[in-house]
C-alpha cells in the first residue's frame, strides 16, 4: 500500500474515519476525540477503574497462557506487580494483608527469591476474594502462569542445562 491509498490506517487507533479532505482537519478531529476519551475516563468511579484493570490482567494472564512466550521476562512477577499496584497503594499493605514480610514480597517481585507453595495458596485465596465481585477468575491461574514460564524457560535454555545433565545420564537396556 503506498502513501497515497493509506489514508485512515494511521487513524484507526484514534477512532476517526477518513471522509477528511486534509491531513490537518483529521488530525485535529483525532487529537479531539481522543481528548474528549481522556477527559471522560478521568470522571469515572476509582472502582470502575479498578474493575478494568483487574479484568485486562485476568485477559493478559489468560493470553500468556495460551501461547506461553519466553523472552527473557518474568510475566508471573510482572502479572503480580500489575495485581498488587491495581489494587494497593503501597506494596506493604497486600504483603500485611496476606501475612508475609514485605521484603520476602520484594524479593519474589524483584526476582531475588522464587515463590513458595504457601505464597501461591495465598495469593490464589487472595485474588478469588478480590476478582469475586469483577469477573469469573480461576483460581488456578497464578499456579499455571508460574508453571507455565517455568516451563518455557527451562526448554529454552536447554543448550545451557542439557550438555551438563545429559552427561550423568545412562542407558543400560535394550528394546
Amino acid at each position: 500500500m503506498t502513501k497515497e491509498n493509506n489514508t485512515g490506517l494511521d487513524d484507526a487507533e484514534y477512532g476517526v474515519d477518513s471522509r477528511y479532505k486534509s491531513k490537518k482537519e483529521r488530525k485535529s478531529d483525532a487529537l479531539a476525540l481522543m481528548q474528549a476519551r481522556l477527559e471522560r475516563m478521568k470522571k469515572l468511579p476509582r472502582k470502575e477503574v479498578l474493575r478494568a484493570r483487574l479484568l485486562q490482567l485476568k485477559l493478559k494472564m489468560e493470553d500468556f497462557l495460551e501461547e506461553p512466550v519466553y523472552d527473557g521476562e518474568n510475566y508471573f512477577t510482572k502479572f503480580l506487580k500489575t495485581y498488587i499496584d491495581t489494587i494497593y497503594s503501597k506494596r506493604n499493605q497486600f504483603a500485611n494483608d496476606i501475612g508475609i514480610r514485605p521484603v520476602l514480597l520484594s524479593q519474589i517481585i524483584n526476582n531475588h527469591r522464587e515463590p513458595k507453595d504457601e505464597f501461591l495458596l495465598k495469593l490464589m485465596i487472595h485474588s478469588e476474594k478480590t476478582f469475586n465481585n469483577v469477573c469469573e477468575f480461576d483460581k488456578k491461574i497464578w499456579y499455571q502462569v508460574y508453571f507455565s514460564e517455568k516451563i518455557c524457560e527451562t526448554m529454552s535454555s536447554q543448550n545451557e542445562w542439557r550438555p551438563r545433565i545429559e552427561k550423568d545420564i545412562s542407558i543400560n537396556h535394550s528394546f
